[in-house]
């Protein structure tokens, strides 16, 4: 790590998106500094998604304010599946133009500074440890609950990755193996039924069924159902939709159940939801966790805080950074 103008430690973090890249420096008391965002085509050629991080990299380091020196370690979050011992990109489906594709490597040829990769989830959890709400922990599991279902897990303080590197796959856990079929190719994801994709799906099933339901959360989507998104389904249910209601509840099963069976393999010191539809459901985090009885073997299961994440739409830029410290 690097020391800046006022003693802290500058590190850059890098999160690669299938639709951005975005890109910006943290210290090491995790405050962020200056951080830029620029557009990635996932579908293009590899040397083209490439360039898109060299592009947002070049900008922020042309624009350094952070720090009077211009040589920084790098940590960038991308689209697994990845091996992250060796930083190679393996065959991530939201980003398809890389496949086994040497990320870190390039990146230390191209600058001549320490590169680390690893996957969104696991480098979010590393930071909400270092620096955020599992500060004082040692074994923490993260979520980030968004479009789709992301997840990490620290064990004393460092991330888990299994034999391959390929563990802490938590969206892709089965909790009804007759339930809808996740893009993953497997039944009943908690991802396929809680993520922000899979309530909207729900609600419009729902108002295909019974045309007669629904009227506040059709009202919200100007009367298309093709245009119900997750947001509507809670702002309908605060404003007394019953069918946006149920919807709401059972989401909130599925995530007891998820999370009871976490607790039962994992028994974490704390978990931690973040991401959109997470910060949606946090008003309703304490009646999430009183579920879990219902669905958790371990009678100690309440001692476990579920909490909100302490970074919001730049925990993949936090994540790399944190990257660096380990």
């Amino acid at each position: 790590m690097t020391n800046g103008r006022d003693g802290a430690c500058w590190m850059i973090g890098v999160d690669v998106g299938g639709t951005k890249v975005a890109a910006g420096f943290v210290n090491g008391r995790g405050e962020m500094g200056e951080y830029l965002r620029v557009a990635m085509n996932p579908r293009g050629t590899a040397g083209e998604g490439f360039a898109a991080v060299t592009s947002a990299l070049d900008a922020l380091l042309k624009g350094n304010t952070a720090s009077g020196r211009s040589e920084f370690p790098i940590g960038i979050c991308a689209p697994g599946p990845l091996d992250p011992r060796t930083g190679v990109v393996l065959n991530p489906p939201n980003v398809p133009c890389w496949r086994d594709f040497p990320l870190a490597a390039e990146i230390e040829r191209r600058y001549g500074l320490r590169a680390r990769v690893d996957n969104d989830a696991n480098a979010a959890a590393l930071a909400e440890t270092l620096w955020g709400a599992g500060q004082g922990f040692g074994n923490v599991f993260y979520g980030c609950i968004g479009t789709g279902i992301g997840t990490g897990i620290i064990f004393d303080g460092k991330i888990f990755h299994g034999r391959t590197g390929s563990a802490a796959e938590g969206g892709h856990v089965s909790i009804d193996y007759r339930g809808p079929r996740c893009n993953c190719g497997k039944h009943g994801c908690i991802e396929a039924l809680a993520s922000g994709t899979a309530i909207a799906r729900r609600a419009r099933e729902a108002i295909t069924a019974d045309a007669e339901r629904g009227a506040g959360l059709m009202a919200l989507a100007s009367g298309d159902a093709a245009a119900i998104r997750s947001e509507m389904v809670a702002r309908a249910a605060d404003a007394g939709d019953e069918l946006a209601r149920e919807i709401l509840s059972e989401t909130m099963e599925y995530l007891a159940v998820w999370l009871g069976n976490i607790v039962d393999l994992l028994e974490p010191d704390v978990m931690i939801l973040g991401g959109g539809v997470a910060e949606m459901l946090r008003p309703h985090f304490g009646e999430i966790q009183a579920r879990m009885k219902n669905w958790c073997v371990n009678a100690r299961h309440g001692e476990i805080a579920l909490v909100p994440a302490h970074y919001g739409e730049n925990s993949g830029i936090a994540g790399g950074a944190a990257l660096c410290c380990v």
